[in-house]
């Protein structure tokens, strides 16, 4: 059940300003996406990654202007984390298309939390297997990703959307 206090946000209604707002948010999950993931950087980056601030993939669940602000998230901590232009390309988009499942299945809230589970675990396995460990089976990276993906998406983030929920939408206006 929807928090009442978010449904102004959520419902569809224009509000004057609502667009600014929508942006002013967006920039704000990006740079915090960005953030997490350069400051935790040693966890963020590698074969076995856990990257924390995969919790707010949730968000689309509850913001729809958190898709694309995940996708500029993903992209600039992939850009100034060094990593290569086969990582930054397809990583973020595997947290776009994750980000835009998660919106389309806000419904269903376990479905929703394993999109970003099962497009990182694929996608950026594939990435992690080809550019950066060829040794370790392409399998065993996937693998590594998901699992990693399933910590932050399923333990952490459900535990992060639950506390957004409580929040007073005025505070997110």
């Amino acid at each position: 059940m929807e928090n009442p206090s978010l449904s102004s946000l959520t419902s569809g209604r224009k509000m004057p300003g609502a667009g600014t707002r929508a942006l002013a948010r967006g920039a704000v999950i990006a740079a915090l996406y960005a953030a997490l993931t350069l400051l935790l950087a040693p966890l963020s980056y590698g074969e076995v990654q856990i990257r924390f601030s995969e919790a707010l993939t949730l968000l689309p669940i509850l913001l729809p202007e958190a898709v694309p602000a995940l996708f500029v998230g993903c992209l600039l901590s992939n850009i100034l984390g060094g990593c290569m232009i086969f990582d930054i390309v397809f990583g973020s988009l595997a947290t776009l298309l994750a980000a835009l499942c998660t919106r389309r299945l806000r419904s269903f809230f376990w479905p929703a939390a394993a999109m970003p589970v099962l497009f990182n675990g694929v996608i950026v396995g594939t990435v992690v297997h080809v550019c950066y460990s060829p040794a370790i089976p392409l399998p065993l990276c996937m693998l590594s990703v998901a699992a990693g993906e399933a910590i932050s998406c399923l333990i952490v983030g459900p535990v992060f959307i639950r506390l957004m929920r409580r929040v007073p939408s005025a505070l997110l206006q």
